[in-house]
């Protein structure tokens, strides 16, 4: 059973909604919106300025539907958390979205000058981490993401913030479709999430919150009781609050996904692309953009966060949590002693 100490218990519950319904967007996202940018202008590196713009129009159009907003450092924070509003959950990423990719896997690491920490004194209410993850990529890589994840997993409970982790499945080398984008794994295999998934769900990883994948290509969550039956795996694997991420995925297709996600118990979703891709596909035309984003993207943004309230579990009911759901209880010396010794 899972014992929340106060500042995960406050930070899990900024990020949901009255109902313990996670609607979240994401606004971490960097390679998917910087190559786009520094495409279009013939550069590098895109301009920080047009980056920057583009997140902060996301805070300002689709904060109004959501329980809780994701943010990096790079961009989002800097240039948008004035307009964020005080009454959302503030997710901040650590992970940089650099990785170091060798013959045997990819290797993640976390922003430079950045930790739990910072995120915890700047106010956020959860760390989010990406970790790539392959259980049958070469050993020492595998051994290296687990160090990694169980770090920052020692770190949030160290400062008492929840940890909010990200799993993708990515090719290896020896892959047909081996690529480096942000992109859903072409062909990829529900045994690589569903063994990703209970590897991190040991209790030694400290995760409060999974963010998950699909466990089948997006066009194949068709419904069937066999799809189902493989989210229902992944549900219990888990083993705690999870939420879908979009991964690209279209808007039909996402929907999709989660009507298989909340019927295998999921709590909400973080997503990014699926709600706001098609309205960047505007750039370099802001007024379109932002027309786009307050129109289609916001009622697309409604319509999943209103399924949700409809059809996923309160996070606070999770088994994980015991019978009496999730509060905390502790011996009133122990908790003092805890924050005393900073432990």
């Amino acid at each position: 059973m899972i014992q929340l100490t106060p500042g995960k218990l406050w930070g899990m519950r900024r990020m949901a909604n009255d109902q313990g319904i996670f609607s979240m967007t994401a606004v971490d996202q960097r390679p998917p919106i910087k190559q786009p940018i520094a495409d279009y202008h013939g550069v590098d590196e895109a301009p920080w300025e047009e980056v920057a713009n583009f997140k902060k129009l996301l805070v300002e159009t689709l904060q109004l539907q959501s329980t809780a907003m994701l943010l990096d450092p790079h961009y989002a924070i800097p240039h948008a958390i004035d307009c964020l509003s005080p009454t959302k959950g503030l997710i901040v990423t650590l992970e940089d979205s650099l990785f170091n990719q060798t013959d045997g896997g990819r290797i993640s690491s976390v922003i430079d000058d950045w930790s739990v920490e910072k995120i915890k004194r700047m106010g956020g209410d959860a760390v989010k981490v990406l970790a790539w993850y392959r259980p049958d990529a070469d050993p020492s890589v595998c051994q290296a993401q687990k160090d990694y994840v169980k770090r920052i997993g020692d770190q949030c409970s160290r400062f008492d913030i929840p940890f909010l982790f990200e799993l993708l499945a990515y090719p290896l080398a020896s892959d047909t479709h081996q690529t480096l984008d942000y992109v859903e794994m072409e062909e990829k295999k529900s045994d690589h999430v569903l063994g990703s998934v209970e590897e991190f769900a040991q209790p030694d990883y400290g995760i409060d919150v999974f963010k998950l994948e699909s466990p089948v290509n997006a066009t194949q969550a068709d419904g069937s009781a066999r799809i189902q039956a493989i989210f229902d795996e992944m549900g219990r694997i888990a083993g705690r609050p999870w939420v879908m991420l979009s991964a690209g995925a279209g808007k039909s297709d996402f929907r999709n996904i989660l009507d298989h996600a909340f019927k295998a118990g999921a709590s909400g979703f973080l997503a990014g692309r699926a709600i706001w891709l098609d309205a960047f596909k505007h750039y370099p035309d802001w007024s379109a953009i932002r027309q786009d984003l307050e129109g289609e993207a916001s009622d697309y943004l409604k319509q999943i966060s209103d399924l949700a309230n409809d059809k996923a579990q309160d996070w606070r009911t999770h088994d994980c949590y015991g019978g009496t759901g999730a509060k905390f209880s502790p011996a009133d010396a122990s908790f003092r002693h805890a924050y005393k010794t900073g432990k």
